[in-house]
């Protein structure tokens, strides 16, 4: 790691510019820590992906995610935050003031630090995919719907996300079909509800993408599903190969058991299949994570890590509730939790200076 001495050490650094980093923002400038805002590689987070939030706070009429955002950053800039762009290849935490290393090669110290690094969006592990991402396959439908017009589409998932990006697509798709591996939703019953009530959506059940057809000149072009009256046809698909000594190519290929194949002519397809937190950086620290990969947080209602002066907020941590406003909330608390460590870091150093000085 690169490191200079003489740099200046930061009282708080914000890793992350979504809801969650700016409420932290918002609230660690307001406490006169100047504070410093890491935009990584999707400064804003998956909330500029968002056309309309409905259900923030303050906004009756809805508001759409990118000038949620924008404002959220106007509003922190103005009690005195600092945003640049920049990405954490390393940390370290053993040490004060701590350290992180940057894409860029600076390296920023801070004697508090607030990771709300966020989420990124998961992919299904069909064969083509790695190909043909953003070209026909998509993480976002607010980002690459208006180029599927007129088509039919394939919508990844059962929960509130793929809901949202099958009745957001229906604006320009001429049908879309949502593909999930059980015969239930994990989706909300207000979300599932419009889903189904809606013309141009239609569901297959017990069913999962296997394959994906098409060029990166000619775009999706079709997509090879798995179904199992069961469901999870792709395990199914793996057992029976194994069982039976076929080879996982081969399995591919053809129809093994009861798992049916059948290619359908589609021309766009998106994920909505959950998110990944984004804690590589914090694999080899002492910030200890949970099996999802999110970061976890003492017991109780804290932001506070397992690491002294580290807190977290957003979707980095929260694997349960993944909302705007819940973001914001424990971008707050975090930003206040931060407040009260480094008061007492004062305080503590303050009395210690004092007994230093009776004791000359």
């Amino acid at each position: 790691m690169n490191e200079d001495t003489n740099a200046l050490v930061h009282d708080v650094v914000i890793v992350g510019s979504g809801v969650a980093g700016l409420s932290a923002a918002v609230y660690a400038a307001r406490a006169d820590f100047e504070p410093l805002v890491l935009e990584g590689p999707e400064p804003g987070g998956q909330l500029t992906l968002t056309t309309d939030v409905e259900n923030f706070l303050g906004f009756p009429e809805g508001v759409g995610g990118m000038e949620l955002i924008q404002r959220g950053k106007e509003q922190a800039e103005r009690f005195g935050a600092e945003f640049v762009h920049g990405t954490v290849e390393d940390a370290t935490l053993n040490d004060r003031p701590f350290k992180l290393a940057l894409s860029n090669g600076k390296t920023l110290r801070t004697r508090a630090l607030l990771i709300a690094t966020g989420a990124s969006a998961r992919w299904v592990g069909a064969d083509g995919e790695d190909e043909l991402m953003g070209y026909g396959v998509s993480t976002c439908a607010t980002c690459d719907g208006a180029f599927h017009r007129g088509d039919d589409v394939l919508v990844i998932g059962g929960g509130d996300s793929a809901m949202e990006e099958a009745l957001f697509l229906t604006k320009f798709a001429d049908s879309v079909t949502i593909v999930h591996r059980r015969d239930e939703l994990r989706a909300s019953e207000v979300m599932a509800e419009r889903a189904r009530n809606h013309d141009a959506i239609s569901f297959r059940w017990n069913t999962e993408l296997l394959e994906i057809q098409g060029s990166q000149d000619e775009g999706v072009t079709g997509a090879t599903l798995v179904s199992h009256p069961d469901g999870y046809p792709k395990q199914k698909l793996e057992t029976n190969a194994a069982h039976g000594g076929v080879a996982d190519q081969a399995a591919k290929t053809r129809d093994v058991g009861e798992v049916e194949r059948e290619t359908v002519d589609i021309g766009g397809i998106f994920y909505g299949v959950g998110h990944v937190p984004n804690t590589d950086f914090l694999e080899e620290t002492p910030v200890e994570l949970a099996d999802t990969g999110h970061v976890e947080t003492r017991e109780g209602m804290t932001t506070k890590t397992t690491v002294e002066g580290v807190f977290a907020a957003g979707d980095v941590m929260d694997p349960d509730y993944r909302q705007a406003i819940t973001s914001a909330g424990t971008g707050s608390m975090a930003a206040l939790d931060a407040e009260d460590w480094l008061e007492q870091q004062t305080v503590r150093g303050a009395a210690a200076t004092s007994e230093a000085i009776a004791d000359d």
